[in-house]
């Protein structure tokens, strides 16, 4: 079953929700820092999950074009970004797609199985990658609010990016 929403969020991924906590000794209570930035450079509905200071892959920007996607559109994904390691085979993404409340996608793939989705290759050399990608997208795009979250991580369970982010179509 093709779902727009998941073929967007592999799109994304190859070229996400949760915002830092941080808890006094005894638990008292809990603070989230709500100054921090967590949006991912360029014209694009994303952010990271959490502070991508660690991440593997660094994004210098991703942009739509239409930002945001609509339906029955050519979307134009246009990203760069650079590895700080090699993104061998055994590489995973979680992936999760809600529409509304409802989770219509709940797993995890082989990220090097997803990449050939936009004309890449495992193993993903270290240093700088680009990619340009076109989808297009159907009319006949259920209208509403849909909510991605690709969790990329190595084979050794090291954090290569995380994000999120949310597109509402409209009829």
């Amino acid at each position: 079953m093709w779902l727009p929403s998941t073929k967007l969020a592999i799109l994304l991924v190859a070229s996400t929700c949760t915002t830092a906590a941080r808890s006094t000794w005894l638990g008292a209570s809990d603070q989230v820092s709500l100054t921090e930035d967590l949006s991912v450079p360029g014209d694009n509905p994303l952010f990271y999950c959490s502070a991508p200071d660690d991440d593997i892959l660094e994004i210098d920007h991703v942009d739509l074009s239409p930002n945001p996607p609509e339906a029955g559109k050519t979307l134009v994904i246009s990203a760069k970004g650079t590895l700080s390691e090699p993104i061998e085979e055994g590489a995973k993404v979680h992936l999760q797609v809600k529409y509304g409340l409802i989770t219509l996608i709940n797993q995890e793939a082989d990220l090097c199985d997803q990449v050939k989705n936009v004309d890449l290759e495992c193993p993903l050399e270290k240093g700088e990658t680009t990619l340009t990608k076109e989808v297009n997208l159907p009319n006949e795009i259920p209208p509403g609010k849909y909510t991605v979250l690709a969790d990329v991580f190595t084979k050794d369970g090291d954090k290569i990016t995380c994000l999120t982010a949310t597109v509402a179509f409209h009829r």
